[in-house]
């Protein structure tokens, strides 16, 4: 009796199998974080590493115009050469590469400097380059010691962009009864010299539109000196603030920058000025 019961299971095993052929199949091997890597060269970790790959950028809660109670342009500059912006000079991935090669690529669209409201859109071309100099050198002939002019292109060298511009935004948002900011662009700038090599004076070389290029700047990694294994992204610094920087500008009838009517360190005290009336209208809206 318990053969023929067997046989009577296997039996209707097969004729499920039959009906449903895929029960039988293997599944799909499904990737996680700490799946092998498909390329056949070593990982340069201890696992391979995509959550700032398949990171997604939330988007700016929507506003109203009615509700933006009061506002106020801000320009700064941020120089890579203090302590707090050191990841901004990584050598391994500056940031002006991750700007540069984005233009390049187009995969995010610059603008000229003619003005800082993101006018006049700059081809790939243009924006290759504005990163490169032409020089004429003298070079000899190996076999015959006859002298030659030969035309050499030399490459923008990342460390040689030390500052960029910032222009933000500072608003009160009466549905959130918030202060807060937002960055409009970018600029890296380059310092112009005359044939000899001497300093004549500094130019941004082109503005990026910030809210644009979130979704590139997500996807790289900045560095973390008190943790590599940090996944914080481009993004997650400039919208955390994590830099430190200096007013050069605010919206003012005659369009001046502080240097215009100021010099020396009264600059920075009038930056600081400024920065301290932006917290005390916010302070000053409550009352405890």
């Amino acid at each position: 009796m318990k053969i023929v019961l067997k046989i009577l299971t296997l039996c209707l095993f097969g004729v499920f199998i039959a009906i449903n052929p895929s029960y039988g199949q293997i599944p799909e091997a499904v990737k996680t974080e700490a799946s092998e890597p498909d390329e056949d060269r070593p990982i340069d970790d201890i696992v391979e590493k995509r959550i700032i790959d398949e990171r997604r950028v939330l988007p700016y809660q929507p506003l109203r115009e009615a509700d933006i109670f009061w506002e106020k342009r801000i320009w700064r500059v941020i120089d890579i050469r203090e302590k707090m912006n050191l990841p901004f000079a990584y050598p391994e991935k500056p940031f002006f590469t991750i700007l540069m090669d984005a233009a390049v690529n187009n995969d995010i669209t610059v603008y000229s400097t003619e003005d800082d409201k993101f006018s006049n859109k700059l081809q790939p071309e243009e924006v290759a380059a504005m990163g490169a100099t032409v020089d004429t050198v003298i070079t000899f002939d190996p076999e015959t010691y006859e002298e030659q002019l030969q035309v050499v292109r030399n490459e923008l060298n990342p460390e040689d962009v030390m500052r960029f511009r910032i222009k933000e935004v500072w608003f009160f948002d009466e549905e959130t009864s918030m202060l807060q900011v937002r960055i409009l662009g970018i600029a890296p700038l380059i310092d112009v010299k005359d044939d000899n090599g001497n300093f004549k004076y500094e130019k941004p070389m082109f503005w990026v539109y910030y809210p644009e290029c979130r979704e590139i700047l997500s996807r790289h990694q900045v560095f973390n000196a008190g943790n590599d294994a940090s996944p914080n992204s481009w993004e997650d610094l400039l919208e955390m603030r994590y830099f430190s920087s200096y007013i050069y500008k605010q919206s003012n009838v005659h369009d001046f920058r502080l240097q215009d009517y100021l010099t020396g360190v009264d600059i920075l005290l009038e930056a600081e000025k400024i920065k301290q009336e932006i917290f005390n209208f916010e302070h000053d809206l409550w009352s405890y």
